[in-house]
């Protein structure tokens, strides 16, 4: 799982999987995908009774699921996008970009050091 030649993400979820270990992009998201959905059905972290309190920590949580999205966004840039613009759907990649980039950008969500692999596209997106 890369985002380019210079950023290499391994897995790690800190519970079954504790020291990174390298998977293949498929691998990566599958974890991603099931590791979120554990996180979201924690009632701990992501309370589902009305008026239940969010844990001091919850920010961190979102900040850690949205950093690792960003590396799959990463990924494709870098080495899936001509494929999508062959299929004409990099319309649909960017405008779904540019929300979650936009959103990370108005709540703080991701330090600006892990959006360097999109750095450029990224700025784009920010520029007043």
């Amino acid at each position: 799982m890369n985002a380019g030649s210079r950023y290499e993400y391994r897995w790690a979820d800190g519970i079954t999987i504790t020291k990174p270990i390298w998977v293949s992009a498929p691998e990566y998201v599958e974890y991603l995908m099931n590791w979120i959905e554990t996180q979201i059905d924690d009632e701990g972290i992501f309370p589902q009774k009305l008026g239940a309190p969010f844990p001091p920590n919850f920010e961190d949580f979102v900040k850690l699921i949205l950093k690792r999205l960003f590396r799959v966004y990463g990924h494709i840039y870098h080495s899936h996008f001509q494929k999508i613009v062959n299929l004409k759907e990099e319309a649909h990649l960017n405008t779904c970009f540019k929300h979650f980039i936009l959103f990370i950008s108005e709540y703080q969500l991701i330090d600006k050091a892990d959006l360097d692999p999109l750095k450029d596209l990224v700025e784009k997106i920010l520029k007043p």
